[in-house]
């Protein structure tokens, strides 16, 4: 036989005995053709200007991402090598020499990439497709499958992919040519030295390692820069240090309780078990730091996600809008150009008006996260209100005699229920009447219909009251796009008397979903490669060292049915040391990331992340994305170990 009909069997029997590291580099490979086609993609660069930025980013991703998967490929390189290294060493005893060995080695690793490459771009195609299809939708733009194929796209994942496996052969060739005959046959046989020999520097190294971990964790909820990476090295000094000392005790804490050691199957638990954790600490603190990174980049782009939808259905709900707080704003020239260049369905122009005091914002202020950018309360009349509300599709808002309504942010009504007061305007008491929560460009800071609340009181209270801007909002028939609004803020410029940006400004519904759509574009979806890829590397390599152990767990559960352990038993075993395998690299990502995305949600501005967005249900979510993936895999791995070691449970 020769060398490449060898090289080839043994690279279909590795593909199917690593089944699950081979699906995921093809899986991958598919991610990266598929967000490279994005950088490629003129049909998508085009839909903003701002998108320009988007191949940098993305390429930045992916530069991370080939760090992971040259990680895993590696890792996987190496562990096969350590599991077959009696085959090679057989192979120099039969006759063949070292550098085909090697050769041999290395065919056999670039074949199984080759063919993943393959399916992957095969696979990246479609994926594609999906990506493209959810950047068109973010942009309100529609979408026709076509089939596409980019040459530059599968250039860019080729050389990727290049130096993925050519870090990791050259590693593995000088591994090998290194090696003597007596080295190889017996390489699978040595085994990882605990890191830490005496019990006391273990629980000194353990209750250290926990110290830095709370204080790592706080210094990265202050959200700040420097604070955020001496936290981010102090928790990789407490996965390190946690793992270590405490995979290094779990032996000796067993040893020193034999009653706890001998109860019901703990022995056989612990002896599995016991091997792992003596010689997989530093591995499961690596699994165990990626996780982190997983949940971190999960919650970061929910967050991000949530906070670019809620702040563009708030900014900005009419198809256009203009407004100025200097009152003396001319907007006649800018009318003319819309009324020119934008079919408009109905338009209103209309002051907001300012009381006296601030009662209402003082007390906001006193009772809740709320930001004052407005001197006082800001109010509306009510004939204005009732046509923007009827430009809006809301349902009438009647306001009775002698009371005043309330159109306010959602998480402000229960305060504003709770104030109740009545409000002297003219030297007419008003009452509190309805509350009001539809969108209503109410966070636009001085150029909104009040920030977060405004009172709508009778026309006639108003006549002698201080304007506080002057707004227009318009409804059009097609959306009004970035050019447009380009080329009405260079109207206002052409004025006799030209308006600082600081005073005046124009939005667009369109734009505000168009700068949203940008804001996931380049920021969430990157992230969301990020956490796939980590998540499918880690629990590969978990699930690699579970299912190299097959032969050892039949011959291990088949004596102990010999010796009369009943099959429940052996079942409810299993299930435990699978468990504790893989529950131990995930608690401590879950003791960082909990506090520090329910932080983060804390830290964005009120009134952003609230009902659906609220930052419990974005760390479920985050919490529920993550272990669906993980479960996954689990599952495939139990099920593949019982049905190959309980061949009678």
């Amino acid at each position: 036989m020769t060398l490449s009909k060898l090289s080839l069997r043994n690279a279909k029997r590795q593909a199917k005995d690593y089944l699950v590291y081979f699906v995921t580099v093809v899986m991958a490979a598919a991610l990266i053709y598929a967000f490279n086609g994005l950088v490629f993609s003129k049909e998508v660069l085009e839909l903003s200007a701002h998108l320009s930025s988007l191949p940098a980013a993305i390429v930045f991703a992916s530069i991370v991402v080939v760090c992971i998967i040259g990680w895993l490929v590696h890792y996987t390189t190496g562990f096969m090598l350590t599991k077959r290294s009696r085959e090679l060493g057989t192979y120099i005893l039969i006759g063949l020499e070292s550098k085909q060995v090697t050769r041999l080695f290395l065919m056999e690793n670039l074949t199984i990439g080759g063919v993943a490459l393959v399916l992957g771009t095969l696979l990246g195609n479609l994926l594609y497709q999906v990506l493209r299809a959810i950047v068109l939708a973010l942009f309100g733009m529609p979408y026709h499958f076509g089939f596409s194929f980019s040459l530059r796209a599968l250039g860019l994942t080729l050389l990727y992919f290049a130096l993925i496996y050519l870090f990791a052969q050259i590693k593995s060739r000088m591994r090998i040519r290194s090696m003597k005959i007596y080295d190889l046959i017996y390489y699978e046989k040595i085994n990882e030295e605990e890191i830490i020999q005496k019990s006391s520097r273990r629980r000194r190294t353990f209750v250290i390692s926990i110290v830095f971990g709370i204080i790592g964790t706080l210094l990265i909820m202050i959200g700040q820069a420097p604070p955020s990476f001496i936290g981010a090295a102090c928790i990789i000094v407490f996965l390190y240090g946690f793992f270590i000392s405490f995979s290094s005790g779990v032996p000796a804490y067993f040893e020193s309780r034999p009653a706890k050691k001998y109860s019901r199957q703990t022995l056989l638990v612990f002896r599995t078990l016991s091997a792992k954790l003596a010689t997989m600490g530093v591995v499961m603190a690596t699994i165990s730091l990626l996780f982190t990174a997983v949940l971190i980049s999960q919650g970061m782009g929910l967050v991000f996600s949530s906070i670019f939808h809620n702040r563009e259905a708030q900014s900005c709900s009419f198809d256009l809008y203009i407004a100025s707080y200097d009152t003396n704003v001319n907007l006649s020239k800018c009318l003319d150009f819309v009324h020119t260049n934008i079919p408009v369905t109905c338009e209103l122009q209309y002051p907001v008006y300012l009381t006296e005091d601030s009662p209402i914002t003082d007390y906001l202020e006193s009772t809740a996260r709320y930001y004052r950018y407005y001197p006082k309360d800001t109010m509306m009349k009510y004939s204005d209100y009732a046509a923007l509300r009827a430009m809006l599709g809301y349902p009438e808002a009647s306001l009775e005699p002698g009371k005043y309504l309330i159109h306010c942010a959602p998480y402000i009504k229960g305060l504003l229920e709770d104030y109740d007061r009545n409000v002297m305007l003219n030297g007419e008491d008003l009452a509190q009447g309805n509350i009001y929560t539809e969108n209503f460009n109410q966070r636009l800071y001085l150029s909104g219909n009040g920030f977060e609340f405004l009172l709508v009181v009778p026309d006639e209270l108003l006549e002698k009251c201080t304007v506080g801007s002057i707004n227009y909002a318009a409804m059009t028939t097609v959306p009004v796009r970035e050019t447009q609004l380009i080329s009405l803020s260079n109207q206002l410029s052409r004025s006799t008397e030209p308006l600082s940006e600081d005073f005046i400004g124009i939005y667009s519904k369109a734009q505000a979903e168009a700068d949203a759509a940008f804001g996931i574009t380049i920021f969430v979806l990157p992230l969301y490669y990020l956490a796939l890829i980590l998540t499918m590397t880690t629990v590969t390599i978990l699930t690699i060292h579970q299912l190299s152990e097959i032969n050892r767990y039949r011959q291990q559960f088949d004596l102990l049915r010999k010796l009369g352990m009943e099959k429940r038993e052996m079942v409810g075993t299993l299930r435990t040391q699978f468990a504790i395998y893989y529950a131990m690299p995930a608690i401590p990502p879950l003791l960082i990331t909990i506090p520090f995305i329910l932080h983060m949600g804390k830290e964005v501005d009120p009134g952003i992340l609230i009902g659906a967005s609220h930052p419990v249900v974005i760390l479920g979510i985050t919490l529920g994305l993550f272990f669906l993936i993980y479960a996954i895999y689990i599952l495939l791995a139990y099920t593949g170990l019982k049905r190959n070691v309980l061949p009678y449970a």
